[in-house]
């Protein structure tokens, strides 16, 4: 005799949830732990629930109620914040990864729980081929991953309509100080000292994924921030900063274009 399925509380059977979980397993290693109607996309993440633990901290920083909102998730991964903005009630959606793997994981998650998300192939480099700005910019673990990410955050503010929303990993000091404005030439003593804003250069391998370039302190993070025309309104956890664009621009041409001109 056939056994009957015993169905879920959601209405869902036994065999239904199988077919789920076999098709995210099928989907490859997943960097996000989503809740997929009970089925966890990457239970054993060695960061715990990931972001999520993460999203915790930061969400009361992020308004309840985002409708009619634009949202663009640079290095959108498997897709949680994308989820999370539409769940607060997004207008418009836009995740943006270089990975394919990552896209499609993204696209069948938003597909399964019902929500209606852009994904897209495209490089933090060539933001320019986005049209528009938003009002919400999410730039969550892609810094330190990039060769130049300088560059990528000049390219990123360009996008801001309203708020960023920007996280990177942090090694070496977690301390901030206000520093002068200028120092002599032979002051040297400023750089031993460790809070001083500084980049770690990782020439092989760190976390065993060679694509980790770039790691900051915090007084680097901040002065990178505030160097790309960026005030810091909010600073939810320790490695989260949400700004706002006040100075990303001079005489109504923006840093990177001035930049990359010769004229800053």
């Amino acid at each position: 005799m056939t056994p009957i399925s015993e169905p879920l509380l959601d209405g869902r059977s036994n065999v239904e949830e199988r077919k789920l979980a076999a098709r995210v397993a099928e989907l490859g290693q997943w960097f996000h732990n989503l809740d997929l109607h009970g089925v966890q996309t990457a239970p054993d993440h060695f960061l715990g629930d990931f972001p999520n633990v993460k999203w915790k901290q930061i969400a009361g920083s992020i308004p309840q109620d985002l409708s009619g909102a634009t949202v663009l998730d640079i290095g959108c991964n498997g897709g949680f914040y994308s989820i999370e903005m539409k769940r607060r009630g997004a207008k418009r959606v836009l995740g943006i990864d270089v990975d394919d793997r990552y896209l499609n994981q993204a696209r069948f998650a938003a597909k399964t729980l019902g929500f209606d998300i852009e994904f897209q192939k495209g490089s933090v480099y060539l933001l320019g081929d986005v049209p528009g700005q938003f009002d919400y910019v999410f730039f969550m673990g892609v810094f330190y991953h990039l060769r130049y990410p300088l560059l990528a955050l000049d390219n990123v503010i360009k996008k801001v309509g309203g708020k960023l929303v920007f996280q990177t990993m942090i090694r070496g000091s977690q301390e901030t100080c206000d520093w002068q404005q200028d120092y002599p030439f032979w002051n040297k003593e400023i750089f031993r000292n460790p809070d001083f804003p500084a980049m770690y250069f990782i020439e092989k391998s760190y976390a065993q994924d060679y694509t980790n370039w770039w790691i900051p302190n915090c007084g680097a993070a901040e002065a990178m921030l505030r160097s790309s025309g960026l005030e810091i309104v909010d600073h939810p956890e320790s490695e989260t900063w949400i700004c706002v664009p006040i100075n990303s621009q001079r005489n109504g041409r923006y840093i990177l274009d001035l930049e990359l001109e010769g004229k800053l």
